[in-house]
């Protein structure tokens, strides 16, 4: 497995798969890129670079912990570009990893050719979905037969009365379908996060939502966001507002998608994110 040395020296591993033209591929949650598997088949279309975060994976733990922080991990999605050397490079990034991408185009626009953020975090620049929000999306999913305590849960987090019973109840709803596929998925996360890192990522500092909505304001790149229709993580309607912020973006929504949207239907989203990622001039 490709290693390289980060900023402070912490060495760091990436995964390829695919042949042609690389695009890094950033996870979420501070945890490796297992989860991602090949995403639905992409690697037929492209060759992924896919990053284990510091401290997840087969990268190396940092001596300072606070550089778990999301603002400072930008350094390190800029020494994979210059490992790979490249002049430009196309990022995909999911959930969380949207936030570290976003940063990354908002300090080095003229380092990025294409921008896809599935099912994007969006804290970054200061988008959040209310709790009725949220519930309203839910009760799409009511004919289902997981469906009555999953809600019970929904209703006790949306009022702040979330225990950890509450937060196991509520994985259905972050995939488009409850099977045992989406059960072995959710299973093989388990272990996988860094939990110190997840607690730094978003600590006070990493995030300055008006100087980055100011800079995407004028950032000119092509850039994809796509939403699943029932994902309660990343609502569509939040993932709408984050796509109004750039000049050239594109708002796909994946019918019956959740929070996974190439588990749910694969050669959609395949179809999808290949089309947007094609290559129309040498990106090295």
């Amino acid at each position: 497995m490709p290693t390289f040395a980060a900023f402070d020296g912490t060495n760091l591993a990436y995964h390829v798969s695919g042949e042609g033209d690389p695009v890094i591929c950033l996870p979420g949650g501070m945890q490796d890129t297992e989860y991602l598997g090949e995403l639905g088949g992409l690697p037929a279309h492209r060759r992924l670079i896919m990053l284990d975060p510091r401290g997840t994976g087969r990268s190396a733990i940092p001596r300072d912990a606070a550089s778990y922080r999301c603002d400072r991990l930008v350094d390190d999605v800029e020494a994979l570009r210059e490992e790979l050397g490249l002049e430009r490079v196309d990022l995909l990034a999911h959930c969380a990893g949207a936030n570290l991408a976003t940063l990354y185009a908002a300090r080095h626009p003229e380092r990025v050719g294409r921008l896809a953020l599935i099912t994007p975090s969006t804290r970054a620049v200061g988008i959040d979905a209310t709790g009725q929000a949220r519930l309203e999306l839910a009760r799409l999913r009511a004919d289902e037969p997981w469906f009555a305590p999953a809600f019970a849960a929904l209703e006790d987090i949306v009022a702040g009365n979330a225990t950890g019973d509450s937060w196991a109840a509520v994985d259905p709803f972050f995939y488009g379908r409850w099977d045992a596929a989406a059960r072995a998925h959710l299973a093989a996360q388990d272990g996988r996060r860094n939990d110190e890192a997840a607690a730094a990522f978003g600590a006070e500092g990493a995030f300055d939502p008006a100087a980055t909505r100011a800079a995407l304001a004028t950032f000119d790149a092509p850039v994809l966001l796509l939403a699943g229709e029932v994902d309660m993580n990343s609502i569509p309607g939040v993932v709408a507002e984050f796509a109004g912020l750039f000049p050239a973006a594109e708002l796909v929504v994946q019918p019956g998608a959740g929070h996974y949207p190439w588990l749910d239907d694969a050669d959609r989203f395949v179809a999808t994110t290949a089309a947007f990622l094609k290559v129309t001039e040498p990106s090295a």
